[in-house]
């Protein structure tokens, strides 16, 4: 298309990168958002501030990290993502962080996913969040009981650690 008439829409917008009319609802609250992205081989979560000069990272944290606490497991999986946000919730809680709104981008919302494993982490570090009850996974999907049975006490060795660590 071309003429006087025709404006071209924004860049991440034409890549399909960027819901603006979803963020500006989300700048709307005033509030630090939490940002959950997941890629082929990690889970990445972010505390963001929105500045007029473009928005600031508070606090990250990213699956690959685990590996220092001790896991051992695929860096995607629900328990991964559960334990990627206990540990940005509580590196929150640590710079003096208390509430967010969650930010899923892209993503299309579905009951139990990746994604509210990892929002379910971040609210048992104490980081309130609104949210609905229902789209939470069930608990025996978050301890792994799905993949392995004795994953549940190494999960909860990991939380003991990442606790010990950020207190």
């Amino acid at each position: 298309m071309q003429g006087k008439t025709y404006r071209l829409s924004f860049r991440r917008r034409r890549q399909g990168k960027t819901n603006y009319r979803s963020r500006l609802a989300l700048l709307k609250s005033r509030k630090n958002r939490i940002v959950v992205r997941k890629t082929c081989h990690n889970i990445r979560g972010q505390v963001i501030q929105y500045t007029p000069q473009g928005d600031k990272i508070l606090v990250n944290a990213i699956s690959s990290e685990l590996k220092k606490y001790g896991w051992d497991n695929h860096n995607t999986n629900a328990p991964t993502s559960y334990l990627t946000g206990f540990l940005l919730g509580k590196r929150a809680k640590a710079k003096g962080i208390k509430e967010g709104v969650l930010d899923i981008g892209l993503h299309t919302p579905s009951i139990g996913a990746n994604i509210f494993c990892t929002l379910n982490g971040i609210l048992d570090a104490g980081i309130k969040i609104p949210h609905n009850k229902d789209i939470l996974p069930p608990e025996d999907r978050i301890k792994g009981i799905h993949i392995d049975k004795k994953l549940t006490k190494k999960i909860d060795q990991i939380k003991e650690k990442i606790e010990a660590d950020n207190d």
